[in-house]
């Protein structure tokens, strides 16, 4: 089920939720998960209306990656989460993947096409799939964002 709602708009862009992943993949896993990641990524995009941006990256330290992923809002972000492409490779991520930092972030309007990343709330509607993922991983705004929006 596709949980889409009405945009918010500032001068600026659309309301968004934007987050940037730093991931550690267990020693030798790094090859399976760029497998995962690259079915993922080719899923996500394939499948999913709400998605701006789901990018993967190395990073240079060894075993160390980054993913950027960047939704037209809060609910697009839960649509994926609970995609069944994405809860198929789960279980088989959590295998391979040592530690991971989510962090959620907002795009400066002068420098990046995405809007800024706003909190929503869930609905009565919500599956209890995405009330967990929403009690882990709902969108941290930082005060000090809004004085620089605008």
């Amino acid at each position: 089920m596709r949980l889409l709602i009405g945009l918010t708009t500032y001068g600026y862009g659309a309301a968004m939720a934007t987050i940037l992943a730093q991931i550690t993949v267990r020693e030798g896993h790094e090859e399976r998960f760029e497998q995962l990641a690259s079915m993922l990524f080719e899923a996500t995009h394939e499948h999913e209306t709400g998605v701006e941006r789901y990018e993967y990256w190395r990073g240079q330290e060894p075993q160390l990656y980054y993913a950027l992923l960047a939704f037209v809002d809060y609910r697009a972000f839960l649509s994926h989460q609970t995609s069944e492409h994405h809860e198929t490779v789960t279980a088989e991520l959590n295998e391979v993947i040592a530690s991971m930092k989510l962090e959620w972030v907002d795009p400066l309007a002068a420098a990046s096409p995405l809007g800024p990343t706003n909190a929503q709330t869930i609905d009565d509607e919500s599956s209890e799939l995405e009330r967990r993922y929403d009690a882990a991983m709902a969108p941290t705004i930082a005060s000090w964002w809004e004085d620089l929006r605008g």
